[in-house]
């Protein structure tokens, strides 16, 4: 058996140089030269080595090498003020993993999108000419950075005076209505489009979603490929949405048709998510929901009962698994 010769492509000049220009690429979007083991952060910042680690994986981080000098000043700032709140007693010791987990499961969204913001204005030099992508990510990430910051302040502001505005800003738990809204037919989009179609189409689906929820004053909590969890606080609020969702689906002539699931109860809100059985038979009536129609559960059909503008059709005992008995209403706009 032969000897397996070196790739080329892995060594000399080029690799070299591209090693150098990731490099550089990395220090214009972490602002600084890494410098530091991760020891060296954890005795830095205060804490013990376990503490830092376990920190950096709740983060959506990979395990790093003890000698790997990979971190830099940012590293050692954020792990202090992540110690700081805690002595401060903001937040507690034994949520600081949620919450820095919370935080990593939406940035990392945000840096998928981004970086394909990126490859779309360059091209191919995005991969082929790591300097230009270097000397864009340092021209472009201090604007990101300051847009990030102004839509956090104002959803920040719109949270802090809802919170306010409840008896108890206090309670985690509070009566909303949850709703689900699934796009008919996903496996088969996936199968027959092409990524970049299926790329248009979940676009689409999403800034539908998004400004009909945020016109009726309900709130996104999260997207799921086909599907959007969202939240209102008021019954006619949920209805309004989930029937304007429908209507412009429709309307819109490209989006597959919505099953949408209703219901009202009581919903444990807890680091941007919602929980509770209100939460899961909303799911299980958008499962069992027909396309282009929405299903919603006994709480909120009464507290829709009296309300002109909708009309009920109970479609009687709904067989869902972990639900026994559970009774539906096909909710439509009164004629």
């Amino acid at each position: 058996m032969s000897e397996p010769r070196d790739d080329p492509a892995a060594s000399g000049p080029d690799a070299e140089r591209s090693m150098g220009s990731e490099a550089l690429i990395g220090e214009a979007l972490l602002g600084g030269h890494p410098k530091y083991r991760k020891a060296d952060v954890a005795e830095a910042a205060g804490v013990d080595l376990a503490r830092a680690e376990r920190l950096w994986q709740a983060m959506g981080f990979a395990h790093v090498d003890d000698e790997a000098v990979v971190f830099t000043d940012a590293d050692v700032q954020a792990l202090q003020m992540l110690v700081q709140l805690v002595s401060a007693e903001v937040i507690t010791s034994e949520v600081e993993t949620a919450v820095a987990r919370t935080l990593a499961q939406t940035m990392s969204r945000l840096a998928e999108w981004q970086v394909g913001i990126f490859k779309a204005v360059l091209g191919d030099r995005f991969a082929e000419d790591l300097d230009i992508t270097a000397q864009f990510a340092e021209a472009i990430t201090p604007v990101m950075d300051h847009l990030q910051g102004y839509v956090w302040r104002r959803h920040l502001a719109a949270t802090a005076a809802r919170e306010l505005s409840e008896g108890d800003p206090g309670v985690d738990e509070r009566v909303q209505v949850i709703g689900f809204a699934d796009l008919v037919g996903y496996t088969r989009l996936i199968r027959d489009f092409s990524e970049v179609e299926l790329a248009g189409l979940i676009n689409d689906f999403e800034e539908l979603a998004t400004g009909v929820v945020a016109e009726n004053h309900g709130r996104i909590v999260k997207t799921v490929g086909d599907e959007v969890l969202f939240v209102t606080d008021t019954s006619a609020e949920a209805a309004e949405i989930a029937l304007t969702l429908n209507e412009k689906i429709t309307g819109e002539g490209r989006l597959p048709p919505l099953r949408i699931g209703l219901a009202r109860g009581t919903v444990l809100a807890r680091f941007g998510d919602v929980y509770g059985s209100t939460v899961n038979i909303a799911s299980r009536l958008t499962s069992v929901a027909r396309p282009a129609s929405v299903l919603v559960d006994r709480e909120l059909a009464a507290a829709l009962r009296e309300n002109p503008a909708f009309s009920l059709t109970s479609i009687g005992p709904t067989k869902v698994q972990g639900f026994r008995g559970l009774r539906a209403w096909a909710l439509r706009r009164t004629r």
